[in-house]
């Protein structure tokens, strides 16, 4: 019983952790943990166990990641339907994780006239505030965004994140960070697999000039905050090349 008490303690925060580091104190510890700690993340798995409908193997991911690159320019021609691209937008959304399940991510897919209606109040936006010489190199940008096919735009819904601090105030300060890996994990797949179905893809970000309109334009509620938006469209050129540093400066293993 002590083995299992020591083994759940491992998994503890690290604030908790320091209680528990003795084998005595790991029972103590593990009350401190039920108390502040729901019971989704207590158990250790926040959504039900499910087997995937198509098999696949831990290279076929990384082919994957392997092959998600930046796109520009883009085009107008999808090699999917939009219904095709929502049913991607809507599985991601729903099955990447967040903390404690709090599922703070939001999004809106804008196609066609909406989406090129979002870049030219970018446009607006950006041509009062940035000087004119300079705005040939801009203007230049936001056309080429406008030319794509549709636009993602990724939210953290501020609501769930502050109610989450209200709840477990022990974790306060972190439920902001958690909420933003939560989306930069969204974004991430989100891309990877619109292009693993043959679109292209760049990632912006010009939030937070642009709130304001976006909720006005689309009656987005005003506590979903924008972090990033996606453009994506047919792909008109191959990907530029990409550099590595060494892996051996990035990675270390310990007691394999």
């Amino acid at each position: 019983m002590q083995r299992v008490t020591t083994s759940i303690a491992r998994a503890l925060p690290s604030s908790i952790q320091t209680a528990s580091s003795k084998p005595h104190r790991a029972a103590a510890a593990l009350r401190v943990f039920r108390q502040t700690t729901p019971s989704c993340a207590r158990s250790f798995a926040t959504t039900p166990a499910t087997m995937s409908a198509t098999p696949i193997s831990a290279n076929a991911v990384l082919d994957l990641l392997k092959n998600r690159r930046t796109y520009y320019p883009l085009s107008k021609d999808l090699p999917i339907t939009p219904a095709r691209i929502e049913e991607i937008v809507k599985e991601a959304l729903q099955h990447v994780p967040s903390s404690f399940n709090s599922q703070s991510n939001r999004v809106v897919v804008l196609f066609g006239a909406e989406h090129e209606k979002l870049w030219d109040f970018t446009t607006e936006t950006l041509k009062a505030i940035v000087p004119a010489e300079a705005w040939a190199s801009t203007g230049g940008k936001m056309a080429m965004f406008k030319a794509a096919a549709g636009t993602v735009l990724f939210f953290e819904d501020q609501a769930v994140v502050e109610g989450m601090q209200a709840k477990f105030a022990l974790y306060a300060d972190r439920f902001p960070v958690w909420a933003g890996h939560s989306d930069a994990m969204l974004q991430h797949t989100v891309w990877t697999a619109l292009e693993a179905e043959g679109l292209g893809a760049n990632l912006q970000h010009y939030n937070p000039l642009v709130d304001a309109k976006i909720v006005e334009e689309w009656k987005v509620p005003a506590t979903w905050k924008l972090a990033a938006q996606l453009v994506f469209g047919g792909k008109t050129g191959e990907a530029g090349e990409k550099a590595f540093n060494p892996v051996e400066e990035k990675f270390k293993s310990f007691g394999a």
